[in-house]
């Protein structure tokens, strides 16, 4: 009998094809739908509810059983909570990865396990490789598209059970695919916005579990220019909606913000894009994840990027102080922003990640 493979289907068109793929390759392929976020948009259906209902029709189309299991309960507890507490402390969380640690790969794959599955897979864009005994995390062949940033707090142990069918495939080629089987979702727009939550007016939402605490904002030196709505709001970098209007005696040019006092609640901005406040080579690193399951000898040269769309950059990972990492760019890094991931690379390979503590 066949293996069988469940996978985590979306209701978009990545992991549909990723399922039709298991299914031309002969694997015992039974689809499962995550109820994660239970929220009603306007229509007042369930947020999950219009992708299910794509799911529903795909799994139709390939003639394999689609499974829903609701696992909301663990996203608040695990995944929600976290990002909540991150934006309390006046931090940026990326959400993003620790659903997959906790949710896709982990409580998605024990159940998936109860229901007899040998592996999971997804649609993600990243590729496996074993080396020398070890599960290698690699970068998808689509390099717009790959995906290992998100997937960089993974242990052996998930990766030893998942399956990423569509990391070999361009997005273009995926559509192709997808269009030439007739499956519903050819044409589905990518999900974008908060892991399982999807696109929400931002502040709006995060004021439904945040009371807003407005405060100040000032320049570098002193000058008080306006009032933010909630420190929270904003991000290092950030030059839209801050709303700054016409200052006296400033030049005619954007304002960005380049430093948060969370003591003070307010809000530090420059016209400078590239303010040497907003510039920085060194970094701290907490919350560290080793994809192979061991830390490479300090000082240990690779790659790394501080956000997803970042191009890697060269950097030395100094020393490990009491579980936490010191690590030292070649050249200035813009917007360093804590709670963000960095995420090592060694050619190709995705090494692991954590959370930017500070930098100095």
């Amino acid at each position: 009998m066949s293996k069988k493979i469940i996978v985590g289907i979306s209701g978009g068109v990545d992991s549909s094809v990723a399922a039709m793929l298991l299914k031309e390759e002969g694997y015992n392929v039974e689809a499962l739908f995550m109820k994660n976020w239970n929220d009603y948009e306007d229509d007042g259906k369930c947020l999950w509810e219009h992708d299910v209902e794509d799911a529903m029709l795909v799994c139709d189309k390939l003639n394999i059983p689609l499974n829903t299991v609701d696992l909301s309960k663990k996203y608040w507890e695990k995944v929600f909570k976290e990002f909540l507490d991150e934006y309390k402390k006046g931090r940026t969380p990326n959400p993003d990865v620790l659903c997959n640690r906790e949710i896709k790969f982990k409580a998605f794959l024990e159940y998936a396990k109860k229901l007899g599955a040998e592996k999971i897979a997804t649609g993600h864009y990243s590729c496996l490789k074993k080396e020398n005994g070890i599960s290698q995390l690699l970068k998808s062949f689509d390099v717009n598209k790959d995906q290992s940033y998100f997937l960089c707090q993974l242990n052996q142990n998930q990766l030893n059970n998942s399956l990423f069918p569509i990391g070999r495939l361009c997005k273009t080629d995926v559509r192709k695919l997808a269009k030439k089987s007739g499956l519903a979702t050819h044409n589905k727009k990518d999900s974008t916005g908060i892991c399982f939550i999807g696109e929400q007016p931002f502040r709006a939402f995060l004021s439904k579990f945040i009371t807003p605490k407005p405060g100040l904002i000032k320049t570098v030196d002193e000058k008080l220019i306006g009032e933010h709505e909630g420190i929270f709001f904003y991000t290092l970098g950030q030059r839209q909606g801050l709303g700054i209007g016409g200052v006296k005696n400033t030049k005619d040019a954007p304002w960005y913000v380049i430093k948060k006092d969370i003591t003070k609640n307010e809000l530090i901005v420059a016209q400078d894009h590239d303010h040497p406040m907003l510039h920085n080579k060194n970094l701290t690193v907490i919350d560290i994840n080793w994809i192979s399951g061991k830390m490479p000898a300090l000082p240990f040269r690779c790659k790394a990027k501080c956000r997803y769309r970042q191009s890697d950059q060269d950097c030395v990972i100094e020393k490990n102080e009491n579980n936490r990492l010191f690590i030292s760019f070649d050249s200035t890094q813009r917007a360093i922003t804590p709670g963000q991931f960095i995420v090592f690379y060694e050619k190709n390979v995705c090494l692991g990640g954590g959370i930017i503590d500070s930098t100095n």
